[in-house]
């Protein structure tokens, strides 16, 4: 079984952490991930950086844009990661943007995410009928689940479609603005997310957006499996460092 199933399988509230790669300097990666699952995070999802980020606030795009700058490209994070599953066991899911996967070559792609244990891969710009006419195949092929995103603005046809579509868990944007833009969830959120849960998904639900400290994930997770924070933490990287993870984790749980 993936180990993102058998991580939603857990009887517990997810928390997961996301992070760019190559940030803050270019061989922190492999740490990054070493310290998160030693400090009892549930999953990771690492962050491809892309010139070019849609959906991403400033924090992130400010991440990404140093990732480049230290000389972050997809064969050397592939590099990085080679030997990552002899000492860490967490799902990893990979988290960017379709153009340098197909640069890289699709399957080419799936391939290596295979060989290294990566679990599944979130391209938030890769559409539904796209991935299901060309793609579907190929990331079957090499058991990666494909991590959808929904937000309030996702009327409740699309939403089942994804629903069906899925296998893993569906990432439920909490707001229709960009990542690290929001603290605290009003009543619109509050609303979405009673709607998400009455849908009776079959995939569990990840909350992503907004999420930055032990009230908001507590409120994320009130219906949801778990929560991501991404915005956060990294801003907690670049103010403190590698070496407080410990400390960054406490705050949350």
């Amino acid at each position: 079984m993936n180990r993102i199933n058998q991580k939603m399988q857990e009887d517990k509230k997810l928390l997961s952490i996301y992070f760019t790669a190559g940030y803050p300097s270019l061989n922190d990666t492999v740490k990054v991930i070493q310290d998160l699952e030693a400090n009892g995070i549930d999953m990771i999802e690492i962050g491809l950086p892309f010139s070019d980020p849609l959906a991403d606030g400033p924090t992130i795009q400010n991440s990404s844009t140093a990732a480049l700058k230290n000389g972050m490209t997809t064969n050397i994070l592939f590099e990085q990661l080679k030997d990552i599953r002899k000492s860490v066991s967490i799902p990893l899911i990979l988290m960017g943007y379709f153009n340098p996967m197909l640069q890289y070559g699709v399957e080419a792609f799936c391939k290596k995410c295979a060989e290294i244990g990566i679990d599944g891969l979130i391209m938030p710009d890769l559409p539904l009928d796209v991935y299901q006419d060309e793609y579907e195949a190929i990331f079957k092929k090499y058991d990666l689940k494909n991590i959808f995103l929904i937000t309030p603005q996702t009327s409740d046809a699309r939403i089942l479609q994804i629903d069906a579509a899925s296998d893993a868990f569906i990432y439920m944007v909490s707001t229709a603005s960009v990542t690290g833009s929001k603290s605290g969830f009003g009543e619109e959120q509050t609303t979405y997310f009673n709607r998400i849960a009455a849908m009776n998904l079959k995939n569990p639900q990840i909350v992503g957006f907004g999420i930055n400290n032990s009230s908001t994930f507590k409120q994320a997770t009130t219906h949801a499996k778990g929560a991501i924070i991404g915005s956060a933490f990294i801003k907690h990287l670049t103010e403190h460092g590698v070496a407080t993870i410990p400390e960054f984790v406490k705050e949350i749980r």
